[in-house]
């Protein structure tokens, strides 16, 4: 067997924990954002919380340190061990955005995952739609992460964790993406775009060492659809619409997001793993 494809194996740790390692959550003082900040933590990252919200963010932060202390009989750590900070800025403000990257790497000394999470949604039918509604969802939706994407890759490369096979960007994207309905088109295509972008990235970043991977939630109940949780008719179409028959609970994102960001996936980039309880499945 050739010296390159010999068969080597890194310190015999758990395959899934993330130990020294640092992450940007976008998005992440609620929803599905949160509980992957916090799924981050506990595997054992340094995470940071970003969002537009100061307060919100510390809140959150609040939370996955209290959390940690209610569980410190079992397997999860305490607060004490969890390494979680806030960082509030726009992403689709450019000084911000490099200026947060900045502040990462000054505190931290790298950067080993990045999660873009942020999204918006504007259900509107195409004809209610101004140029300027199209350019403020595209300019979130897409643009913002991929120019984060960029900017934490440099970062990546320069922090030695491209070169240590822990680079990670994950893109939190859509069943929107591959598939779409009437009355979403600002979302669908913005969505769809990310999911190009992950494979794009993936292309361009895997030769020096960055894996780009997606994440596409289904039905959750989250905060954001508070009012189609609590509809009984969305309820009944997803009990026979999905193979699970019922909304994803947000705790159900973070496994795959950990997955993704560890080394059980180190030799997987340009995939999109849907988590929708059997929707893109089920007909």
């Amino acid at each position: 067997m050739s010296s390159s494809l010999a068969t080597t194996h890194p310190a015999r740790t758990h395959p899934f924990r993330l130990d020294g390692r640092v992450a940007l959550v976008t998005g992440a003082a609620r929803g599905l954002g949160f509980e992957i900040a916090q799924a981050l933590a506990w595997a054992g990252a340094h995470v940071w919380l970003n969002g537009r919200d100061a307060v919100a963010l510390q809140e959150a932060v609040a939370r996955i340190r209290a959390d940690g202390v209610a569980h410190a009989s079992s397997s999860k750590p305490t607060s004490s061990s969890l390494q979680v900070d806030a960082l509030p800025f726009d992403i689709a403000d450019d000084t911000a955005r490099q200026a947060a990257l900045a502040l990462v790497q000054e505190a931290s000394g790298r950067l080993d995952i990045l999660v873009n999470n942020v999204g918006q949604r504007d259900r509107r039918p195409l004809d209610d739609f101004a140029i300027d509604d199209f350019r403020r969802l595209f300019d979130i939706n897409l643009i913002a992460p991929l120019a984060l994407a960029r900017e934490a890759a440099q970062g990546m490369l320069a922090g030695g964790s491209a070169a240590a096979g822990q680079a990670r960007i994950i893109n939190i994207t859509s069943i929107a993406g591959p598939i779409s309905r009437a009355g979403d088109v600002a979302y669908t295509v913005a969505k769809g775009g990310l999911d190009a972008a992950t494979r794009a990235l993936a292309a361009e970043l895997g030769p020096r060492g960055i894996t780009v991977n997606a994440v596409a939630p289904g039905y959750f109940a989250t905060e954001a659809n508070e009012a189609m949780v609590s509809d009984a008719d969305v309820a009944q179409w997803l009990s026979r619409r999905t193979s699970l028959g019922r909304w994803g609970r947000p705790a159900e994102i973070a496994g795959a997001v950990v997955f993704l960001a560890s080394d059980a996936a180190s030799y997987v980039t340009g995939q999109t793993l849907a988590v929708d309880g059997g929707y893109l499945a089920h007909f």
